[in-house]
């Protein structure tokens, strides 16, 4: 069922969710708040865009130029809609295609930032896949693996581009490895803990493209009880 949903506590920002195939997580608001954003004007690509989550929220702080790519159609339409519904046509733009095609829209280098939520789980993991096809394709990787993800992000961004990920902490290996491996360092991580009794869950990562080697650990944040995560990085 077609549902429209006030976007957290960012003002004037509105989006679509369908609750019989797809809702947006705190993942994608985590990635968004985790951008260090310059007010000038950016190129900035969101890989698996889902219903537009992130570009919305970065659209609360940047006038740069957003789009977000997104494979299923059905998930597209949703993004679409909360683009015209926020009035943001001439700031967002989705494009309803596989990340593979980009080179299809973008030059090699052309990007300056690239904001990825990407499906987490190995589709070996045959028993976790779900019947749903929809919610499948965005959980497991079926469409684009970790190391796609790595190797187009180094191809598109440019010299000292950023690429900002999430992704479960027990991948955490396996994005340092792609980082170096495709010129990606990563600089920045950030682990986070939805419990405090737990162990962390999710990992943030900022890698820059052509950059030294050499990894800033930061504090772990603990989201248990928070009622916003408006600047919750900027808050350490």
């Amino acid at each position: 069922m077609l549902q429209k949903n006030d976007l957290f506590d960012y003002e004037n920002r509105y989006i679509y969710q369908d609750g019989d195939f797809f809702k947006f997580s705190l993942d994608s608001i985590l990635l968004a708040e985790y951008v260090d954003l310059p007010l000038d004007n950016k190129n900035i690509v969101d890989f698996c865009s889902g219903n537009m989550v992130v570009p919305l929220i970065l659209s609360t702080y940047t006038n740069s130029k957003i789009t977000g790519f997104e494979i299923q159609s059905e998930i597209y339409k949703l993004g679409l809609k909360s683009i015209k519904l926020n009035k943001l046509e001439k700031k967002l733009a989705i494009i309803n295609d596989d990340v593979r095609n980009i080179k299809n829209y973008f030059s090699k280098g052309q990007i300056d930032t690239i904001t990825c939520n990407p499906p987490y789980y190995k589709i070996s993991n045959t028993n976790l896949i779900n019947k749903n096809k929809i919610l499948s394709i965005a959980r497991h990787e079926i469409k684009i693996n970790l190391e796609e993800i790595f190797k187009i992000s180094s191809e598109m961004l440019q010299n000292k581009g950023v690429l900002y990920l999430v992704h479960k902490c027990d991948r955490l290996d396996e994005i340092i490895y792609y980082g170096f491996m495709y010129k990606l360092n990563i600089k920045k991580v950030t682990l986070i803990k939805t419990k405090q009794k737990l162990e962390p869950s999710l990992v943030l990562v900022k890698g820059i493209k052509n950059s030294k080697p050499g990894i800033k650990i930061q504090n772990i944040i603990c989201i248990e009880n928070l009622k916003s995560y408006k600047n919750i990085f900027r808050k350490e």
